[in-house]
């Protein structure tokens, strides 16, 4: 079992749009890095690159679920998808 530093909610994390990456900072300096992929995954631990501290990143999974179950239905002249 793991022994985390805190326990912080995603809305309290900076996101980088351009790296897509969640960034909260951390007491020695640096800052715990979490991505977007990696919450997409069900990963919640952000770490520090910089020292061995670690944060439980509270959200909702739900929030970061791809929608890739599209149907397309074909109505004759017209496809839409739904």
């Amino acid at each position: 079992m793991a022994s985390f530093y805190d326990e912080i909610e995603i809305e309290d994390f900076e996101f980088d749009e351009e790296t897509k990456t969640y960034h909260y900072p951390c007491p020695c300096g640096d800052r715990f890095e979490i991505t977007i992929a990696d919450l997409i995954d069900g990963e919640d631990i952000a770490r520090c690159p910089s020292c061995s501290l670690m944060v439980r990143v509270i959200y909702d999974p739900e929030d970061f679920q791809e929608n890739d179950q599209e149907t397309t239905i074909d109505l004759g002249k017209k496809a839409i998808t739904v």
